[in-house]
């Protein structure tokens, strides 16, 4: 494992364990900064109600693994044998593999042409580009970007969106907000904006200087707008995919280095 600081990432839940691996596989070590925290919410009259008329669906789309774990819990109380001929949706490699693991759907997923996984990418999909009438159920966590419900609802689908948990923003432990402020790490993982926006109030210039890794071109915008000097786009928010861009920023780094103590020798 190379010698150095840690990469920082943000990953909240059991998934920090799959991104520390990977990270720890391309040769670094890995510290997750714990910002958030996600809880399943008690079940709702409406989302009982959802998972009752769960076979009028046409499609279903989930967000994220946590939210396709919680839609897991709630079926195999309800539905212990799916019904047939629902269209299933992932908005990225991570969420669709949760689902054929956890109830043993196929799973449609951004195109590859796309080149992220993302709700616009997914959006692309010619199966969601005309839904007259379908029902669609989407499955996500409490708040959020409404993009996914409005596009689809503007599409023609009666769009149904259950609340399946909710993130919950917390400070890094001090040691850690000190690594993040110092810039005493060798690159930062991020792949949520929200997340990104709440890591930013303990950045410092040092740290905006320093690589970061997103997952989508959405966000190496906003990072770019939060002073991050320049953000590397990983080829999706699957743990391989970000280790990947991990190993990728942080050999330029130090052949970067290396470069400078040779002009300087």
């Amino acid at each position: 494992m190379a010698a150095g600081p840690a990469v920082l990432i943000c990953r909240p839940g059991e998934r920090a364990a799959a991104l520390t691996a990977a990270i720890e596989a391309v040769g670094y070590a890995a510290l997750n900064l714990e910002a958030m925290a996600l809880e399943a919410l008690p079940e709702e009259p409406a989302v009982r109600q959802a998972w009752l008329d769960f076979d009028h669906f046409h499609k279903v789309v989930v967000v994220s693994p946590f939210a396709a774990e919680c839609l897991y819990r709630a079926l195999d109380r309800y539905w212990p044998q799916l019904p047939l001929g629902t269209q299933w949706y992932a908005v990225g490699a991570a969420t669709a593999e949760a689902l054929h693991e956890r109830l043993g759907v196929r799973v449609h997923l951004p195109p590859a042409a796309a080149g992220e996984d993302t709700s616009e990418a997914l959006l692309e999909l010619a199966s969601l580009r005309s839904l007259n009438g379908q029902r669609v159920l989407l499955v996500a966590g409490e708040g959020g970007r409404t993009l996914l419900a409005d596009t689809l609802a503007a599409r023609g689908a009666r769009v149904t969106r259950v609340a399946l948990y909710r993130r919950r923003l917390q400070a890094p432990p001090p040691e850690l907000q000190q690594r993040l402020a110092r810039g005493e790490f060798r690159a930062l993982v991020v792949s949520s904006g929200e997340l990104l926006e709440h890591l930013a109030r303990w950045s410092t210039r040092v740290t905006l200087n320093q690589p970061l890794i997103v997952s989508s071109r959405r966000l190496a915008t906003l990072a770019s707008n939060l002073g991050f000097r320049t953000p590397v786009v990983a080829a999706g928010a699957t743990p391989a995919a970000l280790a990947s861009a991990v190993a990728a920023a942080c050999n330029q780094e130090d052949a970067d280095v290396d470069q400078d103590d040779l002009e300087k020798g």
